[in-house]
């Protein structure tokens, strides 16, 4: 069954499991609705298989602090794959199509990790570069220099040492002493990006793209820094520096801030099962999406969607919610208010997890319990564990917080949300109590960065950045084993005196699929239920029983 054929099924089911009319669309550009606002000679973006987020896609670099901050994973996972990436499960599998990797140290106190990179003989990218060591520096030297490349990848900070020679495809990476046990999160999605593209465009070869790496030198590196930053923007599609090594590269972005994916020839793994996907932003009419037979995978900010009757005969989706593998979390700034340990101490005090999993679960609509544990998943096993280090914290303290009395703190997050905007005014209320003023400084284009000092200011724009975070890539520490829970504690324990991170709650998902795509596995990670994107397919026997279901009904 084309898409085509499936699209007028779907038409037919939603418009009876809605009760709405199709509105004709004009022809005329200024008339267009959703997805249809196409180039002249290019089919609309509804005619394909959709996939919609839920996040703004706005950059193809995850390392971005804004990428971060809009989960650009969602997208970018099959664009720029993992040296390890997520299995059904969650556990982390070796992406041989990419890299292998050998540890060529036993660490010790005199001796740290070592860890060898051998990049895929047939990695390369679209326009048919190889893949090369000179990739994965740029990835670790930009995570390093935070500032000037506006970098949220804070395991690079482990690095001691990065061993590249330009056009090699070897590479060893020597960790900080006593650090690196997470090395394995290294590299995570949408981080590896094409440096050959970027050494072009600032006018660069690539031997002395590596020697300005290498030198650290702001002046070499100040084009090079911002094409890595802003040159991925989603908004101002540049194709020949969004380059992929993935099974999908982007073919054109269209005019609602969708993004149209086509297979990439130049990706030796296996071929994706669809030829075309479409990404669509949050921000896209997803009812309208729906009614057009346009939406076949959604990430949805709610477990009750307006447009969804589960009880309908003839609906084709099933919904599934459950808490997912990120925490959300108040990220502190070092600076202002809170470079004092002691104002970090007594905001903690007065920010009530329990609460504010009870207010996220209600936006939501799917139940989430409180976190108190940096370093480890909330779900982690070894969660109870650490209980003698985290019960001190599952209580608030309004006389500590009262140190803060006559201050004001201000709470970014990416907006416009409701449930984190809902979650910044319990935290408002609950540290009116202890004389503390809370302020919502929400924006489009908030993200970690603005935590940093503002040069005209001296001061960070925001004192806390409010957004999920996988602490197996924020944080370094040890490996989350039954033998290493000692060494969990100490690095627990650490992470709540010094206090630059409150862990929060953990984040409700919820997913809607249609019943006739095949090998979607949900997934909560940083790749969200998007991880194996480049398997799902449609049953076209499965289509078809739908359809011919939804025109049955259709004419009783």
């Amino acid at each position: 069954m084309s898409m085509s054929a499936l699209r007028r099924g779907r038409k037919a089911v939603v418009a009876l499991t809605t009760a709405l009319a199709v509105t004709l669309v004009s022809c005329s550009a200024g008339e267009e609705g959703a997805g249809m606002g196409e180039q002249q000679g290019t089919p609309p973006s509804t005619d394909f298989f959709g996939y919609q987020t839920n996040s703004r896609l706005v950059t193809t670099n995850a390392g971005t602090a804004f990428g971060a901050a809009t989960n650009a994973e969602l997208l970018a996972s099959r664009l720029y794959p993992a040296a390890f990436v997520p299995g059904p499960g969650g556990q982390l599998i070796p992406n041989s199509d990419l890299v292998t990797t050998q540890e060529i140290t036993e660490p010790s106190p005199d001796a740290p990790r070592k860890i060898l990179y051998t990049i895929s003989d047939q990695a390369r990218f679209s326009d048919g570069e190889d893949v090369t060591c000179e990739d994965f520096l740029l990835a670790y030297k930009a995570g390093k220099m935070r500032e000037l490349f506006g970098s949220q990848k804070p395991l690079a900070n482990e690095i001691s040492n990065l061993q590249c020679a330009a056009g090699f495809k070897q590479f060893v990476v020597t960790f900080n002493p006593g650090q690196g046990e997470r090395w394995r999160y290294l590299f995570g999605p949408g981080t590896v990006m094409p440096s050959h593209a970027i050494a072009q465009k600032a006018g660069l070869t690539q031997e002395e793209l590596v020697g300005a790496l290498y030198a650290e030198d702001p002046y070499q590196l100040q084009e090079v820094a911002r094409l890595w930053r802003y040159g991925f923007s989603v908004t101002e599609f540049d194709p020949d520096l969004q380059l992929s090594y993935g099974p999908f590269v982007i073919d054109r972005v269209g005019p609602d801030g969708e993004v149209i994916l086509k297979a990439n020839e130049d990706y030796f793994g296996d071929a994706p099962a669809l030829e075309q996907l479409v990404v669509w932003p949050r921000s896209a009419d997803t009812q309208r999406l729906v009614e057009d037979g346009a939406l076949q995978v959604l990430d949805s900010s709610t477990a009750n969607p307006t447009w969804y009757d589960r009880d309908s005969e003839t609906n084709p989706f099933t919904l599934q919610s459950q808490p997912g593998d990120l925490t959300d979390t108040l990220v502190l700034s070092g600076y202002g208010l809170f470079s004092q340990q002691w104002a970090r101490q007594a905001f903690a005090a007065c920010v009530d997890q329990g609460r504010l999993a009870q207010v996220s679960s209600e936006k939501s609509g799917t139940e989430v319990a409180p976190a108190y544990v940096h370093v480890l998943r909330h779900s982690d096993p070894l969660i109870p564990r650490l209980d003698p280090v985290t019960n001190p914290h599952k209580k608030t303290d309004m006389e500590l917080a009262g140190q803060l009395a006559g201050q004001t703190i201000r709470i970014g997050y990416l907006g416009p949300d409701e449930r984190l905007a809902a979650m910044v005014q319990a935290i408002k209320e609950s540290c009116e109590a202890a004389g503390v003023t809370v302020e919502d400084v929400a924006a489009e284009h908030m993200s970690q960065i603005h935590l940093e000092i503002d040069p005209e200011t001296g001061l960070p724009t925001i004192d806390a950045f409010l957004g999920p975070v996988d602490p197996m890539y924020e944080y370094g520490g040890p490996e989350a084993l039954i033998q290493n829970v000692s060494a969990l504690r100490v690095a627990e324990e650490k992470l709540w005196e010094d206090l630059y991170d409150i862990p929060v709650s953990a984040q409700p998902r919820t997913f809607i699929l249609d019943r006739s795509v095949e090998n979607v596995v949900p997934y909560t990670g940083l790749s969200g239920i998007g991880w194996n994107m480049d398997r799902w397919n449609i049953n076209e026997e499965l289509a078809g029983q739908v359809t011919a279901t939804s025109e049955e009904t259709s004419e009783q």
